[in-house]
C-alpha cells in the first residue's frame, strides 16, 4: 500500500501541476506495475515504489538536432553563425563594451548578448564580474541497442536518476551532479557507479547490459536555483545564464523573454524578477525544489 504522507505529497505536486495547466495524474502501487511492469517491485527493492505521477504529453528530444533546427532558422533569419571561433575579451568604449575579441578577429556591436551556458562565470570574468553561479559537471549514459522496452521516460528523486530508450534502441541514463566545481566535460568515476546502481535497482532485467559510452556537459548553476536574465552593471552587456538543469528546455521562452530585453533596454514581465541585482540584498526567489548551495539544486 502507499505511504501516506509520500502519496499526499505526490498528490499535492499533482495538484499544483494541474492548476497549471499541466497533465498529471497519480498513480499508487498497482497503477505504476500496470503501467511498468518491469521495475523492481519486490519486497527487499534497495528503491520501494509506491506510486508515481504520470505526464502522458511529455517527450524527449534529440538534443543535437534541436540545435541544429535553432541554427537553421537563425540562419533563414540573416543570423551570422561562425564556428571554431572562442571569444577571449572585450572591446571597450571608456565604460562601455563595444564588441568581443575572438580568435579569429575582433566582432563589434552595439549590444552584447552572453548566452553560453556552463562558460557563464568564465566569460563574465573577462569582464570584471564575479557572477552568483558556479560550473557543474552532469553526465549522461548510452547503452546497447534493445529492442522496445522502456516507452516514457522514468525517473526518482534518488540520485536524480531518470531512463528513457532512444530511437536507435540504446537506453539514455543519468543521475547527479558530480559534486565539484569543473569545466572539464569529462564525468567522475563515482556518478558512474552510482548511476549503473540505480539503474540495476530499479530494471534489474538490465544487469547484463553493456554501457557503450558516457560524456559530461558543464552547468551553470546559480544561488537560488533561478536563471539570471537582464542587463549587466555597465552599458553594452546582456547576460541570460544561471539555468541549472533547465536551460534546454527553457531555451524557447527564454529566449524570446532575453530578446525583449535586450530591444527594449528593460525587462520583459515574465524575467523581471530574474536580476542580477537581487543577489546584491541577498534576495532569492521562492521556487520549490532548490537546495542550501548551487550543486545541490
Amino acid at each position: 500500500m502507499p505511504l501516506p504522507a509520500q502519496m499526499d505529497a505526490a498528490r499535492r505536486r499533482g495538484n499544483v501541476m494541474r492548476a497549471n495547466g499541466i497533465d498529471a495524474e497519480l498513480f499508487d502501487r498497482a497503477g505504476v506495475m500496470r503501467r511498468i511492469p518491469y521495475l523492481d517491485y519486490s519486497q527487499n527493492a534497495r528503491f520501494p515504489i509506491h506510486g508515481a505521477i504520470y505526464q502522458g504529453r511529455t517527450g524527449t528530444a534529440r538534443h543535437d538536432a534541436v540545435a541544429w533546427g535553432y541554427a537553421r532558422g537563425a540562419d533563414r533569419h540573416c543570423v551570422d553563425l561562425i564556428q571554431q571561433c572562442e571569444v577571449v575579451g572585450y572591446i571597450w568604449d571608456k565604460d562601455r563594451i563595444v564588441g568581443v575579441e575572438t580568435t579569429r578577429g575582433p566582432i563589434r556591436a552595439k549590444k552584447v548578448a552572453l548566452a553560453v551556458a556552463g562558460h557563464t562565470g568564465h566569460l563574465a570574468a573577462k569582464a570584471g564580474l564575479r557572477l552568483p553561479v558556479e560550473t557543474h559537471v552532469l553526465q549522461a549514459f548510452v547503452t546497447e541497442p534493445l529492442k522496445p522496452l522502456v516507452d516514457s521516460v522514468i525517473s526518482f528523486g534518488a540520485a536524480q536518476f531518470y531512463i528513457s530508450q532512444s530511437d536507435k534502441g540504446g537506453l539514455v541514463l543519468g543521475g547527479d551532479l558530480d559534486g565539484f566545481n569543473s569545466y572539464t566535460q569529462r564525468g567522475g568515476l563515482p556518478i558512474v557507479e552510482q548511476t549503473l546502481h540505480s539503474t540495476k535497482a530499479l530494471m534489474p532485467s538490465l544487469s547484463r547490459l553493456r554501457l557503450l559510452r558516457h560524456w559530461a556537459g558543464v552547468m551553470d548553476m546559480s544561488m537560488d536555483g533561478s536563471p539570471i536574465i537582464g542587463k549587466m552593471p555597465f552599458e553594452g552587456l546582456w547576460l541570460k545564464g544561471g539555468w541549472c538543469y533547465g536551460g534546454f528546455k527553457a531555451t524557447p521562452a527564454s529566449s524570446y523573454c532575453f530578446a525583449w530585453t535586450i530591444a527594449k533596454d528593460e525587462p520583459h514581465p515574465d524575467n523581471s524578477e530574474f536580476k542580477l541585482e537581487g543577489f546584491e540584498r541577498g534576495y532569492q526567489i521562492d521556487e520549490k525544489g532548490v537546495g542550501p548551495q548551487p550543486n545541490a539544486h
